[in-house]
């Protein structure tokens, strides 16, 4: 593990610039080569990690999705998304999704700060809920509890393990939790 801490600086970008594509599919791909269960599964190319980030450009500069970026040593180290609900009934709610620390950077704080600096963000657009979902067992649920996260539930067979067994698919549970926001 590097340690990155001493140059580690997070923003909010308004818009995904090509560089930004390029660093965020290297962290994408690095975090579903190390089993992470962010919607994708074996084999996953670099490619098809750029073509997801170039797919959420739009979005992220038509502020539909908050993104955070975390860099150390000038490259994309860490990342999160605030996603606003769309229905008048849910303006007051928000989704947190992708949160991704590079393999490399883990255990250094990364992911809690970035989930401290999203609820920020939450709250300075009026944002009184905020749910996410998890795989049940991660780490992340163990974060997410810590930063006073709540468990709704859990879905049975949820999502497609990133990785498989054998080639027979292996159906994981996903965790589903929620924070109420202070003013």
């Amino acid at each position: 593990m590097t340690t990155l801490t001493a140059d580690l600086h997070y923003t909010v970008t308004p818009a995904l610039a090509a560089d930004d594509i390029a660093s965020l599919a290297q962290l994408l791909h690095a975090c579903v080569a190390d089993n992470a269960s962010v919607g994708f599964v074996q084999p996953f190319s670099p490619a098809a990690a750029a073509g997801f980030w170039q797919g959420l450009a739009a979005p992220v500069a038509a502020g539909e999705r908050i993104m955070l970026l975390a860099r150390a040593q000038g490259r994309i180290v860490g990342t999160v998304q605030l996603i606003p609900a769309g229905m008048p009934n849910g303006l007051h709610r928000a989704e947190v999704a992708k949160l991704l620390v590079h393999p490399d950077a883990r255990r250094q704080g990364i992911a809690r700060t970035l989930m401290m600096q999203v609820e920020q963000q939450a709250r300075a657009r009026g944002t009184r809920l905020l749910v996410l979902d998890t795989r049940s067992g991660d780490a992340a649920e163990q974060l997410y509890l810590s930063l006073g996260y709540h468990i709704s539930g859990q879905i049975p067979d949820y999502v497609l393990s990133p990785q498989g067994q054998g080639g027979e698919p292996v159906w994981e549970p996903t965790t589903v939790m929620y924070k109420v926001l202070g003013h």
